[in-house]
């Protein structure tokens, strides 16, 4: 398609997606249009006859005009074709025919050149979920048996393929409704790509500094002479068009001049200059860049344009863009050797992963890293993440065997879906601790992609709970974490003994204990102040003896006769012959921490990390108890409840945006009927504006009914200001109305409705709701009060498993309500749990479904009842983590 091309009619552009590909670099996937047919014509021209007998079954080597216009000529719906493209060329083209109103033709035809990188997977992923949409659930292929690639793209997708050889011809038919395996394959591939997307940029073979600068105090010159410092293990190149040669190293004019590839580009020119840097690499086929120049979104309107034709750029090239206006990466592995950072000096090796956003937080990062005496695995700022982000890191740290322990500030999340499942995932098996202070616009730096949010900031703490995070507020609180749980074994539950020297600070240790939700089991056990060192290794290890404990907090002032340094020594020894976790305060002491290192039971160098105060310690231990019983519990299966007609569901929204584009809230049929596709039953409530119309709606329903008032002023009023219940005759009703009616009519709140009585419970509140970045929100709380004016209310981010469900439940103060207080009978759980799973799949299907909000929620012993919806659809932005894969 050429540029500047007039699209066609109809033309999907939602469709569009960058993609990972296998080897790491991407490529740009959109709907073939009419201006594609001389891009279709060279496609073909370059292919093989091999390929072309693969795909056409004939030895086609020149495609008529005819043809092409057919292939190029779609209607997006019935018959839809994607290509792929890397610098405005095809590479790849997948398309597929609807033979049957549910049944489809699919078909590839992948570039000889770009072969075994994926594209044929990525197309198929992506023509499912666009056929499924349209109503399409199975698709057909013919494949010629010779044809192993092809026929491989299909069988290790994820779906079951049925085969049928005739005629020489092999046809699969699979079903293309996504199940569990689909998504598995789907979400491993994701990972696989992403992940050695980054190898190119922590262990490049080669890299190019341009804009490297024989003045001392350029940014070019100072990532040159810290890459040379560090003893980087590849080839370097200097790109400088005036100088002869920088750092004792002979200069090209541009990238495209160095005769060797050339993985890392690192970036330091004026902003002005990079898109044509850009360009340079692209033709020199540079992999990754790594762009430090400041002047881009950070700027203003202008740099923000800057920054988008950047990653345009750089995406049609097929290439990944760490920054701009990014501090450089750090790799410690001994095999690279790579400092391609501001940051003077390498620090020393570690377990530890870090990632920052700007460059401020990288130098902040890495001074109190050193501070510690931290060591580090890799370190990587994104700057403005215009392209690399943290979740890229995290898919590289869930297989990378140098790294133990996971630190992330963020400053902003542009993917917070993306960010849940791959934390999840990587918390799994290591401690992920983050740093970021908040959510609202307010908290997004200039420069940062990122959707605004209309949710609380406890969805946002609840979302990195149920992905496992330990969420910190603050750089120094999450060094205290990292020295923990780096070096020393998690703990096995809440139970923690307390040894030191000082009755005083051996209560305020317990004090903090307490408050952190940590339960003292062993003393506080105070020596006295002239206790020798073998008193306490005594002390400590009748501590680590006890099985009532689980871990063991040690702290001490400065001894009268013993020295400081067999203090630490006693503790030291002590905790590495245990399996139990250790912490240390000492006050006032000097010369330990050299002392606090030695040889754990397994074998591996450990550290017994030491805090200024106790209360630092307790913080670190309460959050690293916290993950452990996460990382030890049944994460659950996804939830999956049946009798759910989404066809039906995704129709009727359709219909009502056709009506009414902008969206609006649905009637109360409307209602009904789309939650009654999820399974969830609404109970039946009829207008009564008289009195006499209260009557007749009672007679219809059946006594006894409840008269309330729906005005707004009225949700959750306390008490009976707006509603009678219980009535059981005629009369009972009239006298009802008559009363509501003379109350709240001066308030304009007479608004009634006449429903049937329910069963006495617990009214709960069960909604969702669509936020433009994290994209479904599910909320539960109980009505009233607790909602309206304490705000107790749990958020949980879907896809849901059935113990998140329970979670979310259990998580608002007020849930004791639900399990029999005052001698009330327990509610139906297994129902209320149900009714949120609904609710949830139905949030995760349906983004139009803006908001929606059961309220009351009706829970009692015998199972729930919904006495109350409200229904909002409009139509939404593109989810940040769409159901196919596609960076953002």
């Amino acid at each position: 398609m050429s540029e500047g091309s007039p699209l066609p009619a109809g033309y999907p552009a939602r469709w569009e997606a960058d993609v990972v590909l296998r080897d790491g670099s991407v490529a740009h996937l959109r709907p073939i249009t009419p201006a594609d047919v001389d891009a279709v014509h060279r496609f073909h021209a370059r292919q093989s006859d091999e390929s072309i007998y693969m795909r056409f079954f004939a030895p086609l080597r020149q495609l008529s005009d005819r043809d092409v216009a057919r292939f190029t000529n779609v209607d997006y719906r019935d018959r839809v074709a994607l290509v792929a493209t890397v610098r405005g060329e095809i590479i790849g083209i997948g398309r597929y025919d609807r033979v049957t109103p549910t049944t489809a033709e699919v078909a590839f035809n992948i570039s000889d050149q770009y072969q075994g990188k994926g594209i044929g997977s990525v197309l198929l992923e992506h023509l499912a979920v666009i056929a499924w949409e349209a109503g399409i659930q199975e698709f057909t292929a013919e494949v010629l048996p010779q044809n192993r690639k092809m026929i491989s793209v299909f069988s290790e997708a994820g779906y079951e393929v049925s085969r049928h050889f005739e005629d020489g011809v092999v046809s699969l038919t699979f079903k293309i409704q996504p199940t569990e395996r689909s998504e598995a394959v789907r979400l491993s591939r994701e990972h696989r790509a992403e992940s050695v997307s980054m190898r190119s940029v922590l262990f490049p073979d080669s890299i190019a500094v341009v804009g490297a600068s024989r003045r001392t105090d350029s940014i070019g010159h100072h990532i040159l002479a810290n890459i040379m410092a560090a003893g980087f293990n590849g080839a370097v190149h200097a790109v400088n068009r005036e100088a002869m040669e920088v750092l004792g190293l002979p200069t090209h004019a541009r990238v495209s001049d160095i005769p060797d590839e050339v993985d890392l580009a690192v970036v330091a020119v004026p902003a002005r200059e990079v898109l044509d840097v850009v360009a340079d690499c692209a033709e020199a086929g540079v992999r990754t860049l790594l762009v430090v120049s400041a002047g881009f979104a950070e700027s203003g309107p202008e740099g923000e344009e800057l920054q988008s034709r950047l990653l345009a750029a750089a995406r049609e090239s097929g290439m990944r863009v760490v920054g701009p206006n990014s501090f450089g990466v750090i790799n410690n592995d001994p095999a690279v050797r790579l400092n391609a950072s501001l940051a003077p000096e390498l620090p020393p090796p570690g377990r530890l992963g870090l990632f920052a956003q700007s460059g401020a937080l990288g130098i902040a990062v890495l001074a109190s890293a050193a501070r510690r005496g931290l060591g580090i695995s890799v370190f990587a700022s994104a700057g403005n993440r215009v392209d690399v982000s943290g979740n890229d890191f995290m898919q590289y740290w869930l297989d990378d065997q140098s790294t133990d322990v996971v630190g992330l500030y963020l400053e902003s999340m542009g993917n917070p879906r993306k960010f849940s499942r791959i934390a999840r995932r990587l918390a799994s098996t290591k401690p992920v601790i983050v740093v970021k202070s908040g959510v609202s616009s307010y908290g997004v730096p200039p420069g940062h992609r990122a959707r605004s949010t209309r949710v609380r900031p406890e969805a946002f703490d609840a979302m990195l709970r149920q992905a496992g995070v330990i969420r910190v507020e603050n750089v120094h609180q999450m060094f205290d974490v990292a020295q923990l749980v780096a070096h020393q074994p998690l703990p096995h539950g809440n139970r923690v003994a307390i040894v030191g020297n000082s009755d005083a600070l051996g209560a305020l240790t317990a004090e903090a204990c307490v408050s952190w939700g940590l339960e003292v089991a062993h003393g506080p056990v105070s020596l006295p102040s002239d206790a020798r060192g073998e008193q306490f290794a005594q002390a400590l290890a009748d501590a680590f003896a006890d099985l009532e404990v689980d871990s063991v907090l040690s702290c001490f002032i400065p001894p009268l006769v013993t020295l400081d340094e067999d203090v630490a020594t006693a503790v030291r020894d002590a905790a590495m012959k245990s399996e139990k976790p250790c912490l240390a305060t000492f006050l006032g002491m000097r010369g330990v921490l050299e002392r606090l290192s030695g040889t754990g039971v397994d074998g591996r160098p450990t550290v017994v990390p030491a805090y200024a105060m106790p209360e630092d310690a307790v913080r670190a231990l309460a959050a690293a108890t916290r993950y452990a019983e996460w990382r030890a519990r049944d994460r659950g299966v996804p939830v999956r409840p049946v009798g759910i007609d989404r066809e039906a569901a995704e129709l009727l929204v359709e219909r009502v945006l056709q009506e009414s584009p902008e969206g609006r809230r649905l009637d109360l049929q409307e209602a009904t009927e789309l939650l009654a596709a999820y399974g969830i039953e609404v109970w039946p409530s009829l207008p009564a504006r008289t009195v006499d119309e209260a009557v007749a709606a009672a007679a219809v329903i059946g006594y006894p009914v409840v008269l309330k008032s729906v005005a707004p002023l009225m949700r959750n009023s306390p008490g009976l200001i707006g509603i009678r219940v219980d009535l059981r005759t005629e009369v009972q009703l009239r006298e009802a109305f008559e009363a509501l009616n003379e109350r709240l009519a001066p308030m304009s709140a007479n608004s009634f409705v006449v429903q049937r009585m329910a069963t006495p419970g617990v009214s709960c509140v069960v909604r969702s709701d669509e936020d433009p970045l994290f994209g479904p929100v599910v909320s539960f709380s109980i009505a009233g009060p607790p909602t309206e004016l304490l705000g107790d209310i749990g958020h949980r981010i879907p896809p849901l498993t059935d113990v998140d469900v329970s979670d979310l439940i259990s998580s608002v103060k007020a849930s004791p309500m639900l399990h029999g207080h005052r001698g009330a009978d327990p509610v139906h759980r297994a129902a209320l749990a149900d009714l949120i799973a609904r609710v949830s799949v139905l949030a995760d299907n349906l983004p139009d479904v803006a908001s929606l909000v059961l309220n009351p929620v009706n829970a009692h012993s015998g199972g729930v009842d919904v006495l109350g919806a409200e229904v909002t659809v409009a139509p939404t932005p593109r989810r940040k983590d769409p159901g196919r894969r596609s960076l953002t």
